[in-house]
């Protein structure tokens, strides 16, 4: 397969439905970086860390070289998402399931950021391969169970561990500053924090960016006639392209999402503020590693709940927190159910 930046160009102008699935891939990404770059850097903003738009500058930034760097590092979290779903022999129609998956993340995200809901693009994503997987198959055989269990464990990874450790961190940093002059340590923890959200929206990148690199991979190898990406190396113009998609949707920013995670779950200090940013980046360092999709949201947020239950659990508002709950429950059957019957109907008009 030629992976070469002029034979994609060539294919992509010489291919209706190659186009259309870059144009909707592009505009995940982009809907991503609009929509889950405010969990990174909204801890920052409401503590009056930095203002509104130089965080934004600053996150998309970091979005861009997270994506870069991670990718080039450790591609598995890219390797896992191009291998979760078999779309079986047939590309023309494996093509059409897949843009049914991502027109089913770009309705379901654009409808749950305009109610100012944090979603996860993550969970949206897998659960739009997978339902345009069970409809091409006629069933769940379309489904890479072995792949698809990391997101179990992802989920469970970003919940537990994100609490555990935005606990951890910020009990520690509670003791081990308890007696020092509560001036001085504000004056580090603003520019600790700055570290902190860049860190943050520099793992989004790293996360989120692989996910939606692997789609795109996936149907570029679908339209080259390949079934699968399995032995092949991500290129680096692809890499390039959409960490920078990413950091432009991310400079749009998203002040709905920015006051729902940062402002409405729980009132934070400057120094909760790093205890999450860090906690965070973290645990999604470590998930990258391991090759394992995680949710940036859950993770960004279970992390604010963990440095919120420090104090007192009354200092969660569990009403914002249910209310998120609600949403990354029926996003898999949501988003799946809007991929299977777009899946079907495109391939039906194939």
């Amino acid at each position: 397969m030629d992976l070469s930046l002029s034979f994609f160009l060539q294919e992509m102008t010489s291919s209706a439905v190659l186009a259309t699935t870059v144009a909707l891939t592009l505009g995940v990404i982009f809907v991503n970086g609009w929509t889950d770059a405010p969990n990174a850097i909204a801890t920052c903003i409401t503590t009056r860390c930095m203002p509104v738009r130089s965080a934004i500058i600053t996150s998309a930034i970091f979005n861009f070289l997270g994506v870069l760097v991670m990718t080039q590092i450790n591609s598995s979290v890219a390797s896992t998402i191009s291998n979760m779903v078999d779309f079986g022999g047939n590309t023309n129609q494996a093509l059409a399931a897949l843009c049914a998956a991502l027109f089913s993340i770009v309705v379901y995200s654009v409808g749950a950021s305009y109610f100012g809901i944090p979603t996860s693009e993550s969970h949206s994503l897998i659960a739009g391969l997978t339902g345009a997987a069970i409809a091409i198959q006629d069933g769940v055989g379309g489904v890479n169970m072995s792949e698809w269990v990391k997101v179990i464990y992802g989920l469970g990874l970003s919940l537990v561990l994100g609490f555990a450790s935005g606990w951890f961190i910020c009990k520690g940093l509670t003791v081990v500053c308890a007696d020092m002059d509560r001036r001085r340590t504000n004056i580090f923890f603003r520019h600790a924090q700055i570290f902190g959200a860049a860190a943050m929206s520099f793992m989004h990148g790293a996360q989120d960016g692989q996910k939606f690199i692997g789609v795109l991979f996936l149907g570029m190898a679908f339209c080259d006639g390949q079934s699968s990406v399995t032995g092949m190396t991500i290129p680096l113009w692809l890499m390039l392209l959409c960490s920078t998609v990413m950091g432009i949707g991310t400079s749009v920013g998203g002040e709905k999402i920015i006051r729902s995670v940062g402002m409405d779950m729980v009132r934070l200090e400057k120094y909760q503020g790093f205890s999450a940013d860090l906690a965070a980046a973290a645990c999604l360092l470590l998930s990258s590693l391991f090759g394992i999709p995680v949710s940036t949201t859950h993770t960004k947020t279970s992390a604010i709940m963990g440095v919120g239950a420090v104090k007192r659990l009354s200092a969660i508002n569990f009403g914002v927190v249910s209310d998120m709950m609600l949403t990354w429950i029926f996003t898999f059957p949501g988003c799946g159910l809007i991929s299977f019957v777009m899946a079907k109907l495109f391939m039906a008009v194939l």
